[in-house]
C-alpha cells in the first residue's frame, strides 16, 4: 500500500481524463458542478486538490460514481519501494 502524499498532478489528470472521455470542456463541466471554471482548470493543472465534496460535485457532472475517480487514481499511484 503506498503511503505518502497525494500528488495534485495525478488527481488532476485523471479528472481531465474522465471529463475528456465524456466530450465536455471545462466550462461546462465546471457549470454542472457549481464550481468555477478556473477553479476545475488549477485542479486539473495539479495546482489545488479537490476537497471530498468538490470531488463528488466533479463526479456528479461527469456521471460517475466518485469511486470510480479514487480507483483511477490508486492506479496511478506508485508502487511500494
Amino acid at each position: 500500500m503506498y503511503i505518502g502524499e497525494l500528488d495534485p498532478h495525478i488527481v488532476g489528470e485523471v479528472i481531465a481524463k474522465f471529463r475528456r472521455k465524456k466530450g465536455i470542456s471545462q466550462e461546462v463541466m465546471s457549470g454542472l458542478a457549481g464550481i468555477g471554471r478556473t477553479h476545475l482548470s488549477a485542479i486539473e493543472r495539479g495546482e489545488r486538490k479537490p476537497t471530498l465534496e468538490t470531488l463528488y460535485k466533479l463526479s456528479c457532472a461527469l456521471g460517475v460514481n466518485m469511486s470510480d475517480i479514487v480507483l483511477e487514481i490508486e492506479k496511478m499511484l506508485p508502487e511500494d519501494s
